[in-house]
């Protein structure tokens, strides 16, 4: 295991590691790497002494330190006596612990470099390898023997530091060590309810991770083993076979292990059983002891039996050497004085001397094949070019067929037959080459040019290369031993592609192929995408499908989780290869490896895979794109779980559907598109009304389906849900369908201006009318944008100009697609309009914006002649309807707030505000005169109120109704402020709405002054300007202490109601000194009460103004004088009339006065802690169960807690 261990200090390579931790292992921590140098640069260590490094520790030099020698100091460890010591790197220091065998102490610096964020490469590998605590023995080695066990290797970064304690312990592993990176965290929690499983996942994992290591120790030995014996070594032993190469312990082992099984196939089971005993460090029964990663070879017979067909034999060697001449012998003695004496016999120099020779034979003509073989290509070259540029080639032909015919050079050998090259046995010629040269030389003198062929290129100039030849008379052999002292590297599959040069566009898109597979995982994964143009380039150009294959599978494998710029590079990449390649590759080349990864566990890969779907689309045949893409975004719309693909997915089908026309995909696509609108992911959403739905419109436009089925389906299912939804409207579905229909609003309009009976004459001439820039709304994308569906805005301005003189001077007769808007669309939208709850903001607020997008975009004059007439004809907005049960129902439904809000405010030119504010009036008038409810009109406030645009106008509608005569009319209008003053800025609060309540609130009419209570609360809760706060203080407290007010029970209703609403969020001194202390009054006004009926109406309101407030910060003083007597006296009204209600109160009494006795009340700090400090858990409790048993009053109650801050 010693040999494995890397010598370099940092610069191990650890096989366990992935590329992203190899990655992480390169970044050093700037202050270890400047300690580092310090150190290396000439601390002041003295090497002798107990704190330094011993001379084997590896300094932190780039990872190049070498491990020192007995005697010899470590490089830069002597420094000058004057300077200060050199500061340790913390590196040094964990190799020093790991070194000297204190673990424990190893740990925890491990453990505090990661809790600051500075992880150690040395530990965490340390310390994530099981394998370091595995049992082993040993004794550390002393401090006085730097040569001993320790000092053969030391460890880096990826080394294995032996695990002995000192004084020869042993540290024992048990059955699973828990190591930092199989330790499961939750198996030590304290919820105590893990199961098997889990602990079967943990075994599972260490079992994994042992074989990982296993694994790689076998390809770590197989390595150590291949590099032990030096090269040159090697060479002496291949080029003197008789010197017999020492046997390597894995090749011990592998033999004793063939021997063994051999001995007991054969019976020989005592002989078998001593050779174990004589090998008792083997595993006889189990190959893998042996340590290969390789296969198990065959038996020893076999072995055996083939040995005859690997070898030449003597007879062979001695026949062919009987050619050699004695003028060659002659020439050849100085070489053979030098023979060793063992060699010296005559037959054994015949021999050498023919093997010499015949390799020198063999190397001249190699070379001499070359060249002919490179004017070959180069004539041939010239002929294609020929061809291409139109010339007569028979010269070039006959030259050619004359360079062949020539016999180039004679092999003299045992059969004296000339071998001719020639184009057609050049396959032959290399064979019979390979035969004679040895194979660990054969794939390095030369490339495989029977696999390139001989490619055509663009004609080239170049003459052949000459080299000058030295005027000697050396031999050729001694030429070659002299080269072979030049140190080059042909033995690896690196060195045979660095050995030959490619000459052809083709032999380099073949060098590419092979080269890649091996260059890309040694790339870093941050700049894997410089990889992409070289990946592309090969895979488009390489003539081997299999190699494609294999380098499109690289390109969409380069990066583990490729982000958002990546990605976007290799798409580039995927069109720039569609482009070249054209439809038919691309469906067979890169569609199957988007298929490989459609389920990937990364979300980055799946991504990867939505998006080339579509930027593959254009590039794919047609069927493909109807068929298997469209198959694969529906089945990852369906079952991908992460937003981003589904959104990716669905923006690939926004791009299919503009070129799918299969018009049998049509049900299909409207099928994704409504899963499309009904995801729950808003960026999925978001896409389809971007990318999916306009395109899908646009496909539905050509079919002719737009206002045939798409438009008409989505009405049905609206109309179906109001229909289902009496009792409970499922307002999400509502808004899918109808933001849809929104969203098909200028894909509508396009078609009506493309079918208008002037669209034939809309041509480009002249100075075209320039279009507004608020004609249309802001589109959410592109595709919804009218100019680009109809395709240009020059185009479009002529079609609008043309629309609005045909509208206004001829109108729609024979408009075929505009009139079924007017006669089919705009009924049904009305008639649907009618049927939502008038209550449900969202429901008004989504038709709202519906109608105020189709009137805009339709147009001023379509709006005033098409769609106001349709409204007015409904609501007919007269007095006479007053009476009228029909015209009274219209105007409390939803007709009357879309209508305002979305129709008359599309323009707001000052006419149009004239026309909303008289509508305004005449609904609140009639909406008064008639008792009907007053939802509509709220429902109106509220939606035009959430606009600062349109508060002065509400604030002129609101003081038609203070000054008009009737004084039903009066009170709508008063309480239409409480709606009105949430949203108004405080100035138009002291200047507008103060001014009119204070009127209303000395109205003559009783119930106007009632009604403008719930104002003046809304104003206390909302506004912070002392001076209106007092005023509006001033005016309750007239209304509580006047006496004309004394037996008031309606106001007084409404000022308890107005109290428990506003109370927990008003200003605390305005609570303190006005609210509270009024309620006592009322409470105790209220046990004087007669009328039983009135008497617990107002103690029901008691009650739940008491419940609102007892969750604000109540001082001392307060809860003594005020808020427990009147708790007191409502409980008293409640014994009488409402006994559940008494055993709350009494729970709320209890807990109070114990708060008071302790004096435990908390400073304030927020109405909710303070509640929390007041209302004990028990409290809270039986208040809720009690509040649980009322049957009476269940509606009264439940806003008690709606009011919290």
């Amino acid at each position: 295991m010693a040999a494995m261990a890397p010598g370099g200090g940092g610069g191990g390579v650890n096989p366990f590691l992935s590329d992203s931790d190899e990655d992480d292992d390169e970044v050093v921590a700037p202050e270890e790497r400047r300690a580092g140098l310090r150190l290396g640069a000439g601390g002041g260590l003295d090497p002798g002494s107990a704190d330094s490094l011993s001379p084997q520790d590896p300094v932190a030099l780039g990872g190049g330190a070498r491990p020192g020698f007995p005697g010899e100091p470590a490089a830069g460890a002597l420094g000058c006596p004057g300077e200060p010591p050199a500061r340790l790197s913390i590196d040094a220091i964990a190799a020093q612990l790991l070194r000297d065998q204190y673990l424990l102490t190893a740990l925890e610096l491990h453990t505090e470099l990661l809790e600051s964020g500075r992880e150690l490469p040395r530990l965490r590998d340390y310390f994530s390898n099981p394998g370091n605590f595995e049992r082993q023995s040993g004794t550390p080695p002393g401090p006085g023997a730097p040569g001993g066990p320790g000092a053969a290797g030391g460890g880096g970064a990826g080394g294995r530091e032996p695990s002995t304690a000192s004084g020869g312990g042993q540290l024992n592993r048990a059955g699973s060590i828990s190591t930092l990176d199989s330790l499961d965290f939750a198996r030590y929690s304290d919820d105590g309810n893990r199961e098997t499983d889990e602990r079967v996942a943990v075994l599972e994992f260490e079992l994994r991770k042992a074989k990982e290591t296993i694994q790689a120790l076998r390809a770590n030995l197989t390595k150590a083993a291949e590099h032990e014996v030096p090269l040159q070594e090697r060479k002496n032993y291949k080029s003197s076979p008789e010197i017999q190469e020492p046997i390597k312990p894995l090749e011990k082992r592998a033999l004793n292990f063939l021997v063994n099984e051999f001995l007991l196939k054969n019976n020989y089971k005592l002989t078998s059983i001593t050779f174990s005993d004589e090998n008792d460090d083997q595993d006889f029964e189990l190959w893998d002891d042996v340590g290969l990663n390789i296969p198990k070879p065959p038996d020893l017979l076999q072995l055996y039996r083939d040995f005859g067909n690997h070898q030449v034999t003597t007879k062979d060697l001695v026949d062919v050497a009987s050619g050699v001449e004695e003028d060659e012998l002659e020439a050849l003695t100085p070489i053979l004085a030098n023979l060793p004496p063992t060699l010296e016999t005559p037959q054994t120099v015949e021999n050498s001397l023919l093997v010499q020779k015949l390799e020198d034979k063999i190397s001249l003509l190699n070379s001499e094949k070359w060249s002919l073989m490179e004017q070959i290509r180069r004539l041939e070259s010239e002929m294609d070019f020929l061809k291409n540029a139109h010339f007569a080639s028979p010269i070039v032909s006959d030259s050619v067929q004359s360079s062949l015919d020539q016999p180039p050079y004679k092999v003299s050998g045992d059969s004296e037959q000339n071998q001719v090259l020639s184009s057609s046995d050049m396959g032959k010629e290399k064979d019979e080459a390979d035969a004679l040269i040895p194979k660990e030389n054969l794939s390095n003198t030369f490339p495989r040019r029977d696999k390139e062929g001989m490619p055509s290129s663009s004609p080239s100039t170049k003459n052949a290369v000459s080299f000058d030849k030295p005027n000697r008379k050396l031999s050729p052999a001694f030429h070659q031993a002299l080269l072979s002292f030049c140190r080059m590297s042909a033995d690896s599959r690196l060195g045979s592609e660095v050995s030959r040069i490619a000459d052809s566009e083709k032999s380099v898109m073949l060098m590419l192929g092979r080269c890649l597979p091996h260059i890309v995982p040694n790339v870093l994964l941050a700049k894997r995408e410089e990889l992409i143009p070289l990946i592309l380039c090969t895979a488009c150009l390489h003539p081997e499908p299999k190699e494609r294959d294999q380098l499109l599978h690289i390109l969409f494998n380069l990066i583990k989780r490729p982000d958002d710029e990546q990605r976007q590079m290799i798409l580039t990449g995927c069109v720039a290869f569609a482009r070249h390649v054209g439809p038919t590759r691309v469906e067979a080349e890169l569609l199957p490896q988007c298929w490989e990864q459609i389920n990937h566990k990364y979300p980055e890969r799946r991504l990867l895979v939505a998006e080339s779907c579509g930027a593959l689309a254009p590039y794919l045949p047609k069927e493909i794109r109807s068929s298997l893409v469209l198959s694969m975004l529906q089945q990852m719309l369906m079952e991908d779980k992460a937003d981003l693909v589904r959104e990716a997915v669905i923006k690939s089908l926004g791009i299919i559907m503009g070129y799918i026309d299969d018009p049998d995909k049509y049900q299909q696509g409207f099928e994704l598109l409504l899963s499309a609108l009904g995801d729950p992911s808003e960026r999925v959403v978001s896409a389809t009304h971007q990318v999916f739905l306009p395109a899908y419109a646009a496909w539905t436009t050509e079919l002719g389906n737009l206002q045939a089925h798409l438009i008409p389906t989505l009405l049905s299912k609206i109309e179906k849900l109001l229909r289902e939804g009496e009792h409970g409207l499922d307002e999400h579905k509502l808004h899918m369908y109808l933001s849809a229909l929104q969203s098909l609003i200028p894909s509508l309009f396009a078609l009506v201006l493309q079918n208008a009976p002037f669209s034939s004459k809309a041509k480009l001439y002249g100075e075209v009318p320039q279009i507004e820039v608020t004609r249309f709304p802001r589109p959410m994308s592109p595709l919804q944008d009218v100019s680009t569906i109809i395709g240009s805005r020059e185009q479009l301005a002529v079609l609008l100009q043309l629309y609005d003189y045909q509208l206004e001077h001829e109108g729609t007769t024979g408009w075929e697609s505009l009139l079924w808007v007017v006669n089919q669309l705009l009924p049904q939208l009305i008639e649907i309009v009618g049927k939502i709850n008038v209550t449900s903001t969202a429901c008004v607020h989504e038709f709202s914006r519906f109608f105020w997008r189709l009137c805009r975009t339709f147009g001023k004059i379509f709006t005033n002649t098409k769609v106001k007439p349709q409204f007015q004809e409904i609501l007919r907005l007269s007095e006479e309807n007053i009476e009228s049960s029909a015209g009274n129902g219209v105007l409390t439904k939803a007709t009357v707030p879309i209508y305002a809000t979305g129709v008359l405010t599309c323009y707001i030119q000052e006419e149009d505000r004239k026309l909303l504010v008289g509508f305004l009036e005449d609904v609140m008038t009639l909406l008064s005169l008639s008792h009907a409810p007053l939802d509509s009109l709220k429902a109106s406030f509220v939606e035009l109120g959430a606009n600062p645009a349109y508060h002065e106008l509400l604030l002129t509608v609101l003081w038609y109704g203070v000054v008009h005569t009737s004084a039903l009319v009066r009170c709508t209008a008063a309480r239409m402020f409480e709606l009105l003053v949430k949203g108004v800025n405080e100035t138009l609060v002291a200047q507008r709405v103060v001014p009119a309540l204070i009127t209303l609130s000395s109205d003559p009419e009783i119930s106007v002054r009632i009604a403008t209570i719930p104002a003046f609360g809304t104003i206390m809760e909302t506004v912070i300007q002392r001076e209106l706060l007092e005023r509006v203080k001033m005016q309750l407290a007239s209304f509580l202490e006047d006496p004309q007010y004394q037996d008031q029970y309606s106001l007084h209703t409404e000022i308890i109601k107005t109290f428990g609403r506003v109370g927990p969020n008003a200003e605390p001194r305005f609570r303190d000194e006005f609210v509270i202390p009024h309620l006592h009054k009322l409470a105790l006004v209220n046990n004087l009460q007669i009328v039983d009926s009135k008497r617990l109406d107002i103690a029901t309101h008691l009650f739940e103004a008491y419940s609102a407030l007892s969750c604000c910060f109540i001082s001392e003083e307060l809860m003594v004088n005020h808020f427990l007597p009147g708790l007191r006296c409502l409980r008293t009204d409640m014994e009488h009339l409402s006994p559940e209600h008494e055993v709350i109160l009494s729970s709320m009494i209890k807990e109070c006065e114990q708060k008071v006795e302790n004096k435990t009340v908390q400073e304030p700090q927020g109405s909710m802690s303070i509640a929390a400090s007041l209302v004990s858990e028990d409290t809270k409790t039986k208040f809720l169960n009690k509040m649980g048993q009322l049957t009476t009053s269940g509606a009264m109650l439940a806003n008690v807690f709606q009011r919290k801050k």
